[in-house]
């Protein structure tokens, strides 16, 4: 099985990882994170435009937000998986999430400038995972004082984005 293919094992993440690895179907996970962003931008295509600043329930983040959101953990776990790839063994920062996104005023700009925005992430993080040569994979590295493995990163990604189109989708769309 080639380094696209391999899922990663429970010892390559911290166990908070665990709920979004355990989305993501064995197989090709570059396929995986292009085939996901053709799925979630048909979904976000649906939205109407009053309902993109919308929560599903008070204090919630609205669509926007949480688009942005997926923006920026992308950027943030891919940014990690390369430096980690490289052989950085510097333990990275965490960040929260729920700081980053009033900073970030999402609800000021446009959904669809948004949905675009996290399709040239998402075809970065493609061309990074693509490119990653066989012995980067396995590779791990500390995160916010935990060791994590390129590997991971990339299956947190795509699951990070599977958990957050399942809530577009039931809490938010009512789907």
């Amino acid at each position: 099985m080639d380094h696209l293919h391999q899922r990663p094992a429970p010892g390559e993440y911290n166990e908070y990882y665990g709920k979004y690895i355990a989305r993501v179907p064995t197989g090709d996970i570059a396929a995986l994170l292009r085939d996901q962003m053709i799925d979630t931008r048909a979904l976000l295509s649906s939205v109407k435009p009053g309902d993109a600043d919308r929560g599903y329930a008070p204090g919630k983040w609205t669509v926007k937000e949480v688009v942005g959101h997926v923006c920026d953990t992308e950027r943030i776990m891919t940014y990690r998986a390369l430096r980690i790839a490289r052989g950085d063994k510097t333990d990275l920062p965490g960040f929260d999430e729920n700081e980053y996104v009033p900073a970030a005023s999402f609800g000021e700009r446009e959904l669809g400038g948004l949905v675009e925005e996290l399709a040239a992430v998402r075809n970065s993080t493609i061309a990074l995972f693509r490119g990653l040569p066989h012995e980067a994979w396995p590779r791990r590295g500390s995160a916010s004082g935990s060791e994590v493995s390129v590997r991971a990163l990339a299956a947190i990604v795509a699951g990070h984005e599977l958990h957050h189109r399942e809530l577009l989708e039931t809490l938010y769309l009512g789907r």
